[in-house]
């Protein structure tokens, strides 16, 4: 039954939250999301990727779901969300929501029967053990927790620990329970008979936990990854899945895939696996050296080395493309070592030609198609050498609302003197940055809240002059490229199929491929630098007629040798 539709799709994340709010309390909700579905159509989008928006406490935004049959009430109402499926099938564009069953919140009603007792019929649908030493007041193994700390929890109640690989109020599931495995086939069949299209699993490479919990290696900052991530009984778990819920379907099945590479990823996602259709790695968004804590880290030659192994995978494995998500900083002016000064539009542009000319699913998310950016906390001075009109600073401390960084501003309390070098860093990494407000018009609060309603998350000061509003009424902008980037990508076969090849691949300035169909190809051509750039043309287009196709400058030059402009991108069919 399955179409793999998602090969020639072009998908939009939505954060909920931060998208649009239609009712005044400054959240958005799925009311806001259904208002805004013609821009989604008029941008060219084929496909949406809905984070969460189950009933849940909000520890972690979301991503602690308490009922996975119910919508958060800050969201709206199932009769709210069946309007939503049916406005994005109308427009031609599928959905596909988020699945978070590595955990649950704490609040979910299975949890608060597996806490009341060792014998509750619900113990064991999630990792229960008791504690090392005499008193066993030491957690039952040394890993730690992706939000920092143990990864354990004490309950006085039944004197044992429960396992929570995030928060504490995320408790894992043990998917070694036939019963946990069925209840997750049951929730998916759940939503695709409502409608929904597919899922992007979170953290679904860590469901397997290594038999019998063993100590991990001291590998900071996340002692135990080796033990649960990609274990056991992890391909015998997702292919029971995929064959009583996903396969059953015309489905798309994304991971979020710590643990999967280049190296390994076709043992997940070749479609002769059936398991997963494609994995969200994160090899390339981990380029930059020095974790982004130096003002022009991005490492060029390794980005494409990266992105050239995953082109190498067979055509039945399809590698994603994407830059940005909830849990990434803005790819702007990251990607381009944060020096884009008086060039930021066309290096914004730059980016999405090196990227979605390759073959893969595509993603955007939410803002990205504007150039939003990271929020101008205090300790982000680099921000400045990017746009000239950066120049309302805030002190990260007031506007940090993720549990990840409230988390590490706490751990520091007792280490005043590393607050400082903890701030640089959630300057620029801070998931934070990615779930300010989208910025829709010039109007108070960004347009995505009413004048006068306090939005829950702070809203860029840029939003003054970088909106879509604005940028729709532009021809040149960024959001006007994207949607003709989009359209010419959509059906594309050069891009769909074509053959991989890369020139310059030496060079941390250039990026230079083709995608050849036979005796024809596109020509892709990207300076990475805020400088001209000498470009000579490689041996095998030489003597060929070239048509423009793409360019991120109004002035479309022909392809030739020449001096490459600034961040300048273009697409010839040669």
């Amino acid at each position: 039954m399955k179409t793999r539709w998602y090969k020639d799709s072009f998908f939009y994340q939505i954060y909920p939250r931060s998208f649009c709010d239609s009712n005044g309390d400054g959240i958005g909700d799925i009311r806001g999301i259904i208002s805004k579905l013609d821009y989604l159509k008029e941008l060219g989008i084929t496909a949406v990727w809905l984070s969460p928006c189950y009933k849940s406490p909000n520890d972690d935004n979301g991503y602690d779901i308490s009922d996975y049959r119910d919508i958060m009430d800050e969201f709206g109402t199932m009769a709210d969300f069946d309007e939503l499926i049916a406005g994005l099938h109308e427009r031609g564009i599928k959905l596909i929501m988020d699945l978070v069953v590595n955990h649950t919140s704490d609040e979910h009603d299975w949890f608060k029967e597996s806490r009341k007792s060792k014998d509750n019929p619900y113990r064991d649908y999630y990792y229960w053990k008791k504690g090392r030493g005499k008193d066993g007041k030491r957690p039952p193994n040394n890993w730690m927790s992706n939000f920092l700390g143990p990864a354990w929890k004490y309950e006085k109640e039944t004197d044992e620990w429960y396992m929570h690989l995030f928060s504490y109020k995320q408790p894992d599931l043990n998917w070694n329970n036939p019963r946990v495995r069925q209840e997750v086939a049951d929730i998916c069949n759940f939503w695709f008979e409502k409608g929904v299209d597919g899922f992007r699993c979170d953290v679904i490479t860590y469901i397997s936990k290594k038999e019998g919990l063993p100590d991990g290696k001291i590998k900071l900052p996340l002692i135990g990854f080796e033990q649960y991530c990609l274990t056991d009984n992890w391909h015998k778990f997702i292919k029971e899945l995929a064959d009583r819920s996903w396969n059953r379907y015309d489905t798309t099945m994304v991971g979020e895939a710590m643990g999967i590479t280049s190296a390994n990823a076709k043992e997940y996602i070749d479609e002769s696996v059936g398991e997963l259709d494609c994995v969200f790695s994160f090899e390339h968004t981990n380029a930059d050296r020095y974790m982004q804590i130096l003002p022009h880290g991005m490492n060029v030659r390794k980005l494409k080395k990266i992105f050239a192994r995953w082109q190498a995978l067979p055509k039945t494995c399809a590698p994603t493309l994407f830059m940005e998500n909830h849990d990434q900083p803005r790819c702007m002016p990251r990607f381009v070592s944060y020096k884009c000064k008086g060039h930021f539009d066309e290096a914004a542009k730059m980016l999405a030609v090196a990227l979605y000319m390759q073959r893969g699913v595509p993603f955007v998310y939410q803002g990205q198609e504007i150039g939003m950016t990271n929020l101008p906390v205090k300790e982000a001075g680099y921000l400045k050498e990017c746009d000239d009109r950066e120049n309302t600073a805030m002190r990260s401390i007031e506007v940090y609302k993720d549990v990840l960084s409230v988390n590490v501003y706490k751990a520091l309390k007792k280490f005043p003197f590393l607050i400082p070098v903890a701030s640089k860093v959630l300057a620029k990494v801070a998931r934070d940055h990615a779930r300010t407000p989208m910025q829709w018009s010039a109007e108070a609060n960004a347009g995505f809240c009413a004048a006068g309603v306090t939005p829950w998350m702070t809203v860029n000061p840029n939003f003054v002059y970088k909106n879509a509003d604005l940028q729709k009424r532009d021809p040149s902008s960024i959001w006007n490229f994207y949607r003709r980037l989009i359209k010419y990508r959509l059906g594309n076969e050069y891009i769909i199929e074509g053959e991989f090849n890369e020139f310059y691949k030496n060079s941390g300035k250039l990026y230079v491929y083709e995608r050849r169909v036979g005796d024809k190809a596109l020509a892709v051509i990207c300076n990475f630098t805020g400088k001209p750039v000498r470009f000579t043309l490689p041996d095998e287009w030489k003597g060929k007629s070239a048509h423009a196709e793409l360019c991120n400058y109004d002035e479309v030059l022909p392809l030739g040798n020449r001096t490459l402009r600034p961040f300048e991108a273009s697409v010839y069919l040669i």
